[in-house]
């Protein structure tokens, strides 16, 4: 038995519940593993809540899909791991078919790597979303490089932290958007080139100021709703407004047309263009552990909580107050 988060109604932090269940025989392509740390990201508390993109499709349900531990059992078809592996575990898969939230789960071969030499099991829970996210984005999608201007909302986010670093080591110019000023100096302190208070500034205007008017090559927007439309003004001809999130909850409106029809490029991205196409993520996994071996890329770990207050740690994450990850231990 082994004790797992699930849920068997969608809503709050409160609907979380931690069980004993049967962990099971990992099948073909699967692996068991021991979880000794798990990222909470938001994705989870919008499925938890019913507000994801994919619906829950029964409950109960599990949760979560990126964690790092120790394999116990390797299933049949499955090569190039073996028990007593070290490995963190990134997010290919549906919350509807495995969950991580837990002591121990089973999870597709597919979504291991192994962990290299010198990463613990909290830095290898709370990295590779991130820069999986940021990377794939801005580099794989967004063609984003050297010279060019990126311009970051939800700044001090895990996925935030990691698009300023990210930029910084291609040789772009990360521009950071926040709402308050109180996470301003630690976001210069993390390699912004300036930052942006937007409970305090035109976001518009101070991006085509420090942009000579040009505005920015790129907006990478975890926000969406109508606020794109204010951002969309700042992008540079033949820019790109891409949408890596919807915390605002609230429709996007196409604001092409509305600001004369410029020559804006708008789309949205989702880390699974990445994760699940083996040529591209062959690349992000080679930029990103030659970015932790350098130092030049590393995870932001804001606060550990331990599984028995999973609960507390999804609170946390929906009052913004965090600065970087959120990550969950277990203890054996």
């Amino acid at each position: 038995m082994a004790r797992t988060v699930q849920f068997h109604e969608t809503g709050g932090p409160e609907v979380l519940r931690l069980e004993d269940l049967e962990t099971g025989e990992p099948g073909p392509g699967e692996v068991r593993i021991r979880v000794d740390a798990i990222g909470v990201n938001r994705a989870e508390a919008l499925f938890r809540s019913g507000q994801y993109i994919e619906p829950v499709k029964h409950l109960p349900a599990r949760l979560g899909n990126e964690a790092a531990g120790v394999i116990e059992a390797v299933g049949p078809e499955v090569t190039g791991f073996e028990k007593g592996q070290a490995v963190s575990v990134i997010p290919n898969f549906s919350h509807n078919d495995y969950g991580v939230y837990a002591e121990r789960a089973v999870v597709p071969a597919t979504a291991l790597l192994p962990r290299p030499e010198g990463v613990d099991a909290v830095s290898g829970a709370a990295v590779w979303m991130p820069y999986l996210t940021a990377y794939g984005a801005m580099v794989e999608v967004g063609g984003m490089r050297a010279g060019d201007v990126a311009a970051i909302t939800a700044a001090s986010s895990s996925v935030g932290l990691a698009a300023i670093h990210t930029a910084n080591r291609i040789g772009a110019t990360p521009i950071a958007i926040t709402r308050t000023r109180a996470k301003k100096q630690q976001l210069l302190d993390e390699g912004a080139a300036e930052v942006i208070v937007s409970d305090e500034e035109d976001v518009a205007g101070r991006l085509l100021e420090l942009t000579g008017g040009k505005g920015a090559e790129y907006v990478f927007d975890a926000v969406a709703g109508p606020g794109a439309k204010e951002l969309a003004r700042a992008v540079a001809a033949d820019g790109t407004l891409l949408l890596w999130g919807a915390q605002s909850g609230q429709p996007t409106p196409y604001p092409g047309f509305d600001l004369g029809m410029p020559a804006l490029n708008m789309r949205t991205y989702t880390m699974l263009e990445i994760t699940r196409d083996p040529r591209r993520m062959h690349r992000a996994t080679a930029f990103i552990t030659s970015g932790l071996r350098t130092g030049a890329l590393r995870p932001v770990v804001d606060r550990l909580f331990p599984l028995e207050d999973v609960v507390q740690a999804h609170r946390y994450m929906e009052s913004n107050a965090q600065f970087g990850k959120i990550v969950v231990t277990v203890a054996h």
